[in-house]
C-alpha cells in the first residue's frame, strides 16, 4: 500500500541532510527506507529528483510515495486488565498509561488488543475508529487513547455493537470527560476551542492546528488553579487524534509533562530558581502527559439503558496534584 503526502519545510529551518530530517519527521520510517524511496525516485524535492544527501532548504516542499510493510499477525497475550464492566456485548476498559491501544509500527505487542485477544474470544472485526483509516483490524476497538493517556474505553465484542457505539461517537451523543494539569493561569474558567486539525506539514508525527484540518471542538473548564499549573476539565464535541493535547497547546495551555506537544518546557515566564527547580523535580516524577479519560458514557446498543463510567486519577497525576495543593 502507498502512502502519499507532501511535508512543506517552515521558513528558519536549520542545515539538515534530508534522508535524516525524514527519518526524524516521518512516523514509522527508517533512514535505511527513507534513503531507498529516494534513489527509487518515491521522493521528490520541489518537483525534482535528489540525492540523501541533499541539505533541505526553508519553503521547500517534499512530496512522498511511500510503501507500507503488511503488518505482522496480532496475537493474543495475557496481560492483566482493569474491566469495569462486561456482558455479552461489549466491555469497559480503565486503560493504564504506557499501554498502547492498538498494535502498529513497533507495537505488535503488549498493547491492549493483545491482551482483549487473550480475555474475549469474541471481539468486533470492523475496520473502524472515529477519525482514522486503517489498513489493519483492530479488534473490538471502537476509540482510542494515547499511549501515556490513562483512563476509560468501551470495546465491542460484534460488529452490530461496534457499528450503533460507533455512530454515536460520530453523532457525538456520547459523553466523554477528561481530566488533565497543564501549564499556566487561565484568564476565562472556562471556554471553547474550535480549531480544525491535521497532520503537521513539517512533521508528520505530529497534529497541529491547520487551515485544511477536519473540524474539532473542545470544551474546558478550569476545576483549580495552582500558581503555574492548573487542574482542567475537558469534554470533547469531536475525536480527532491527539485532539486535548493540540488544542490546549494552542491556546498556550499545554498538558503538563507532554513531550510531543511543549509540556516538558517552562512555558510562562517569572520561574527563576527554587521554583524552577521545583518544576525540574515535578516534570521527572510525571513522565507522561498529565491526561485522564475520568468519565464515560453512552446508550448500550441492546438494552438502550443510559450507561456512565467513572475512573479516579492515577496515582501519578493524585500524587502531582497533592504536592501542588498540600
Amino acid at each position: 500500500m502507498k502512502n502519499h503526502f507532501e511535508i512543506h519545510i517552515p521558513p528558519g529551518q536549520s542545515k539538515e541532510r534530508l534522508d535524516s530530517y525524514l527519518t526524524s519527521h516521518i512516523e514509522n520510517a527508517t533512514r535505511t527506507k527513507v534513503q531507498e524511496a529516494i534513489k527509487n525516485g518515491e521522493i521528490t524535492v520541489n518537483g525534482r529528483s535528489i540525492k540523501p544527501s541533499y541539505f533541505v532548504q526553508p519553503n521547500d516542499v517534499i512530496a512522498i510515495n511511500l510503501n507500507r510493510p503488511d503488518p505482522p499477525e496480532v496475537k493474543a497475550e495475557k496481560i492483566p486488565l482493569d474491566i469495569v464492566y462486561e456482558d455479552d456485548y461489549l466491555l469497559v476498559v480503565n486503560k493504564p498509561a504506557g499501554m498502547v491501544t492498538h498494535p502498529a509500527y513497533k507495537n505488535y505487542s503488549g498493547t491492549l488488543v493483545n491482551a482483549l485477544m487473550h480475555h474475549s474470544e469474541k471481539l468486533s472485526q470492523l475496520h473502524s475508529d472515529e477519525d482514522e483509516e486503517f489498513d489493519i483490524v483492530r479488534p473490538g476497538i471502537v476509540h482510542r487513547l494515547d499511549k501515556d493517556t490513562s483512563g476509560l474505553l468501551v470495546v465491542a465484542k460484534d460488529e452490530t455493537t461496534h457499528q450503533k457505539l460507533a455512530k454515536q461517537f460520530a453523532a457525538k451523543t456520547s459523553e466523554r470527560e477528561y481530566n488533565a494539569i497543564v501549564w499556566g493561569r487561565f484568564k476565562k474558567t472556562s471556554g471553547v476551542i474550535d480549531a480544525p486539525l491535521g497532520r503537521s506539514k513539517s512533521d508528520r508525527k505530529k497534529v497541529a492546528v491547520t487551515a485544511d484540518g477536519k473540524h474539532a471542538v473542545t470544551e474546558y473548564e478550569v476545576i483549580e488553579q495552582f500558581g503555574y499549573l492548573a487542574l482542567v476539565k475537558l469534554h470533547l464535541r469531536t475525536g480527532r487524534t491527539h485532539q486535548i493535547r493540540v488544542h490546549l497547546a494552542h491556546i498556550n495551555h499545554p498538558v503538563f509533562g507532554d513531550e510531543t506537544y511543549g509540556g516538558r518546557e517552562i512555558v510562562i515566564g517569572g520561574i527563576e530558581g527554587k521554583k524552577r527547580a521545583e518544576i525540574k523535580n515535578l516534570l521527572e516524577m510525571m513522565p507522561r502527559q498529565a491526561l485522564h479519560a475520568k468519565k464515560l458514557g453512552f446508550v448500550h446498543p441492546v438494552s438502550k439503558e443510559m450507561m456512565r463510567f467513572e475512573s479516579e486519577m492515577p496515582g501519578d497525576m493524585t500524587t502531582l496534584l497533592k504536592i501542588l495543593n498540600p
